[in-house]
């Protein structure tokens, strides 16, 4: 593995269907490559809107299987670019059996696995228990061509044990694509994703959506994604509030090592001492 590996986020804004969201993310991702970028993150539900502002069944149009068409598509271009790929979709295993996913691709385009998001919220303007089961899938981890990766999507964040869960299965880097408005969350949106990263030493990518969503409500995504070092130190500036935005960084692999030796936390830990935390 590269002692540097540059990766890419992209914020994009709705822009009213599907086939023009995937169209745009295909224009980002070689945009990412022609930068150097080996790896790279698409944000939550990226081809559609974040329709989990209202409960309309009209919304489970929106999934298909994983993989499926828009995975095999992205599978073809990460071959083509030799970049490793985070693409986040609605998931139909079955009618009726729904996720909130993202499936992983290595630089050749293989096909490595998906994360399906575990923590599922039901609160005002996040109704997504009306769309999407609790993932099953534990948290994997996936060696890919730019080292062992991670990922959690948007409200697991909230839940300090996924984090652990990827820092002690070898996650170098955990990408958290994300669809957050402002007003209930933004005072955590650069607290909890740098203080992850600190406690599990490894790279967070963290990515929000950007705008309002028209027909949706007036809630307004506030994109700010960024990288987060195991330092808690933003990796370059913080990305725009309010416009699409793509994202390119290098992450020094040198400094997660020279951070894990300083703190010895994996070494610390007392997993003997915590079984209280897991009762119901």
């Amino acid at each position: 593995m590269a002692d540097v590996i540059r990766a890419a986020l992209v914020q994009a804004s709705w822009t009213g269907d599907k086939e023009s969201m995937i169209k745009a993310h295909e224009e980002y991702a070689r945009q990412a490559a022609a930068q150097g970028a080996k790896v790279m993150c698409f944000q939550e539900l990226f081809y559609g809107p974040y329709f989990c502002q209202v409960q309309d069944p009209k919304y489970y149009a929106y999934a298909e299987s994983v993989p499926g068409p828009t995975v095999e598509r992205f599978a073809a271009l990460a071959a083509e670019l030799g970049m490793v790929l985070i693409v986040p979709v609605y998931e139909q295993e079955q009618p009726g059996i729904l996720y909130n996913t993202a499936a992983v691709i290595d630089a050749d385009g293989r096909y490595l696995g998906k994360y399906r998001k575990t923590h599922i919220p039901q609160v005002k303007g996040f109704w997504e228990k009306f769309y999407f089961r609790p993932g099953n899938l534990g948290y994997p981890v996936f060696d890919t061509a730019v080292g062992r990766i991670g990922v959690y999507i948007c409200y697991d964040r909230h839940f300090p044990e996924g984090w652990r869960a990827l820092g002690l299965a070898g996650a170098k880097i955990v990408f958290n694509p994300s669809a957050t408005s402002r007003g209930l969350s933004a005072y955590l949106w650069k607290l909890e994703q740098p203080a992850s990263a600190v406690a599990n030493e490894y790279f967070i990518g963290a990515i929000n959506r950007i705008g309002i969503e028209a027909d949706l409500g007036d809630d307004d995504f506030y994109g700010t994604s960024y990288f987060v070092d195991p330092e808690g130190k933003f990796v370059g500036d913080v990305a725009s509030a309010h416009e699409p935005e793509l994202v390119v960084r290098d992450l020094s692999m040198d400094l997660l090592a020279e951070v894990r030796d300083r703190w010895a936390f994996y070494r610390d830990r007392r997993p003997d001492a915590y079984e209280g935390l897991v009762k119901p």
